[in-house]
């Protein structure tokens, strides 16, 4: 909770789950957000009700508010801020649908063009750039893969890792992976969540599906 608070009580951008007071009582440290009433992106992605189904303007605009806030974050501060744990969950929406990043318990103050060691590797599983996992540094770029990791999700519609099963044997299906299949042998728009039922901008889903390559 304090690094969460110094991390964000100087931050102000419109894509920033604004935070608006906090206090210590005893042993307690208690954090209160503006209310975001369209809860979290994952929840929209995620769930086969109909109702919940994002169309492709709302996604694209998500997508757009999160590059926003990240730019911000990484370019527009005094002290670069690394978030460190950016995923679907930690994605708000607000009243209009507008995405705000929150949940900063992870994240760190760093110089620009300096980096975060750590000896833990902090984050969630199908959300870590690889060069991370290896040299446990997260720095700028590990956030930008991040961000690239939700927006494969919000144009598939399917999770960044998923578990399956087959013929005893567990193992993990990742999202990442099968786009790059797909866009090796040209037919990267297959990926494109199929509950959109085609209605969305080919060269803007085209775009958000290839950003990590």
């Amino acid at each position: 909770y304090a690094s969460e608070v110094k991390a964000i009580s100087g931050l102000r951008h419109r894509n920033l789950v604004q935070l608006n007071g906090w206090c210590r009582e005893k042993n307690e440290l208690i954090i209160v957000y503006e209310f975001m009433p369209n809860k979290s992106l994952d929840f929209h992605l995620f769930k086969e009700e109909e109702y919940c189904l994002l169309t492709w303007e709302k996604r694209r605009g998500i997508a757009l508010g999160l590059a926003s806030a990240l730019l911000y974050l990484q370019e527009e501060c005094e002290q670069c801020v690394l978030h460190r744990d950016i995923k679907s969950s930690n994605v708000l929406l607000d009243s209009d649908f507008n995405a705000k990043l929150g949940d900063f318990g992870l994240a760190r103050l760093v110089d620009h063009g300096g980096g975060s060691q750590t000896t833990d590797l902090i984050g969630t599983r199908g959300y870590m750039a690889p060069e991370y996992l290896e040299s446990g540094k997260a720095i700028k770029e590990s956030d930008v893969y991040s961000f690239g990791i939700v927006a494969l999700e919000i144009a598939c519609g399917k999770r960044a890792v998923k578990e399956a099963e087959a013929n005893g044997n567990k193992f993990e299906i990742r999202l990442v992976e099968q786009v790059w299949e797909q866009y090796g042998s040209g037919n990267v728009i297959e990926e494109a969540d199929p509950r959109l039922c085609g209605d969305y901008d080919v060269e803007q889903m085209e775009s958000l599906l290839v950003v990590l390559q």
